[in-house]
């Protein structure tokens, strides 16, 4: 065989196992430009979420979510968000949505808007994740506190003329050893809207054994944005001892606001509102059981009867008598 058979023999085998290749390994000659047109592209959280309050009820808050997903390259479908809210405090998931997207295309971002409910109460970590494909592509976390305090403006007066509380003497009963107090809380709407129905707490504790004298409760409905109303309720309590007065406000069951403020009644000492308990002497009786039973307790004992003998002839004398009085009659009759 002549070298130029030789050589056309060589290129045809050669060429042979290419064409072998190319069918056993389907994609050996495929175009990386045309590869990269068919894989995904990159979807990230542009904006982490702004949250809104939303529609509040009595037991749980509307929270609005607003999110922007960032997009780059090839057009991206099968992409969703996912936002949990778990209780900042134990921990424990609260509720969830998941929101699917239309296909991403172009390089921006989108905005991604929803809402979820959570109970009206402390604090909730909101978790954000972007999923591609079912894969986790990217996360966000986001804290938010205060709830409780949704749904209405109305707080207890801050203000260097107006106090939060105004405690007054109303009456002193000095026999039963009473005092009634006048307690007017003093609570501002700063919203734009009236105020429903709010229930307002008043208690007295002693100030130095933090026992409860006494609790009541007031309403208070119907203030107007910017108004100032008070609510106001009296405590009867025992006289000579000093207080804590401790009131708050709730709305619907929550609580909103709370305010301290003190009464003197012992007029050796005084507290403030700040101040430190300290250890003193009092009585416990004052504060057990209801007024009569604290005036019985005061009142001296009746005085009782008791027997004592008589001066003058005991028994002895008596049977002495007796026996010589028969002795006479005994005479008598032989004589």
């Amino acid at each position: 065989m002549s070298r130029e058979r030789r050589l056309a023999a060589g290129a045809a085998a050669v060429v042979l196992v290419a064409l072998l290749g190319v069918a056993a390994i389907p994609g050996v000659l495929a175009n990386p430009a045309a590869e990269d047109l068919t894989r995904p592209g990159h979807v990230h959280i542009a904006e982490s979420p702004a949250i809104d309050p939303g529609e509040v009820d009595g037991a749980t808050a509307t929270l609005t979510l607003h999110t922007r997903i960032g997009h780059a390259g090839n057009p991206t479908d099968n992409v969703s968000v996912r936002y949990r809210a778990y209780d900042a405090e134990s921990g424990l998931l609260a509720t969830e949505r998941t929101v699917e997207l239309d296909e991403l295309t172009g390089e921006r971002s989108v905005p991604v808007n929803t809402t979820i409910e959570v109970p009206r109460e402390g604090g909730y970590v909101i978790e954000t994740v972007v999923f591609r494909d079912g894969q986790v592509v990217d996360r966000d976390r986001t804290q938010i506190s205060g709830l409780e305090a949704l749904g209405t403006e109305v707080r207890f007066t801050d203000s260097d003329a107006v106090p939060p509380l105004a405690v007054s003497v109303a009456s002193v009963d000095a026999d039963a050893n009473r005092t009634t107090l006048s307690v007017a809380a003093s609570l501002t709407n700063r919203g734009t809207e009236p105020s429903g129905d709010l229930r307002v707490e008043v208690i007295l504790r002693q100030a130095e054994s933090n026992l409860v004298a006494a609790r009541e409760e007031t309403t208070a409905s119907g203030i107007g944005p910017g108004r100032t109303a008070d609510a106001t309720t009296e405590l009867t309590v025992p006289s000579d001892y000093n207080y804590y007065v401790d009131a708050a406000v709730y709305r619907d069951g929550v609580l909103v606001d709370t305010a301290r403020s003190v009464a003197n009644l012992d007029p050796t000492e005084t507290i403030s509102a700040n101040e430190t308990r300290r250890d003193v002497e009092f009585e416990v009786g004052d504060f057990a059981g209801d007024d009569d039973g604290a005036q019985a307790r005061t009142e001296a004992p009746a005085a009782t009867e008791t027997s004592t003998a008589t001066p003058g002839f005991g028994p002895v004398v008596a049977l002495v008598a007796l026996l010589a009085a028969a002795l006479l009659a005994v005479r008598r009759t032989r004589s």
